[in-house]
């Protein structure tokens, strides 16, 4: 398997790829990406070179974004001093489920992250989703603490604040890499 950047025209199958898993989640009983995904703001996360498509030949096997940038209000000015890359949107097709490519996409993050100079991977699961954090748990991430105010919509509590890191290094995960190498994140030190 391959992974390169995403490319615009590939829209539409990332969104059909977290409809996809809204109503896997839904069938589990999470309401987790139940609210559509504006296409313009993926097309610049697109734009911007922080989205990463998993291929398998013709076929788009998962997805994952990878960015220096913390979402607001979720990690602590410390926190931020430190060299870290953010995971988003980790995201694999249903008929691939089951191969642990998600586990090998994280790995391929924490490699490109430590590439980038930085000391942390990071992320921030859904609040109410325990499967999903137990999934990045057995993946190697500490639990740093829950944040459950603060949500930019409509001023209701966060649902996505649970927070994990762990280590950036250098890892084989396996799939061969199509992507530019990334650039040196700035930290303050």
């Amino acid at each position: 398997m391959i992974i390169t950047p995403a490319e615009p025209h590939d829209v539409a199958k990332l969104l059909a790829f977290r409809e996809e898993a809204a109503a896997w989640l839904r069938g589990l009983g999470s309401d987790q990406w139940s609210r559509p995904y504006p296409a313009d703001k993926l097309l610049a996360t697109i734009e911007a070179g922080t989205v990463f498509m998993l291929r398998d030949g013709h076929t788009t096997a998962g997805t994952i974004t990878l960015t220096p940038d913390a979402e607001q209000g979720l990690w602590t000015d410390d926190e931020l001093t430190e060299p870290s890359m953010f995971v988003n949107k980790l995201t694999i097709a249903r008929e691939y489920s089951g191969q642990d490519l998600g586990g090998r996409l994280l790995d391929w993050a924490g490699d490109r992250a430590h590439r980038a100079g930085a000391r942390w991977l990071r992320l921030d699961a859904w609040t109410a989703n325990g499967a999903l954090q137990k999934y990045y748990l057995v993946h190697g991430f500490t639990h740093v603490r829950t944040v459950r105010e603060g949500s930019a919509v409509n001023g209701g509590p966060r649902v996505s604040g649970w927070l994990a890191e762990r280590s950036a290094c250098p890892a084989d995960h396996g799939f061969t890499d199509r992507t530019p190498a990334p650039a040196r994140i700035p930290f303050a030190a």
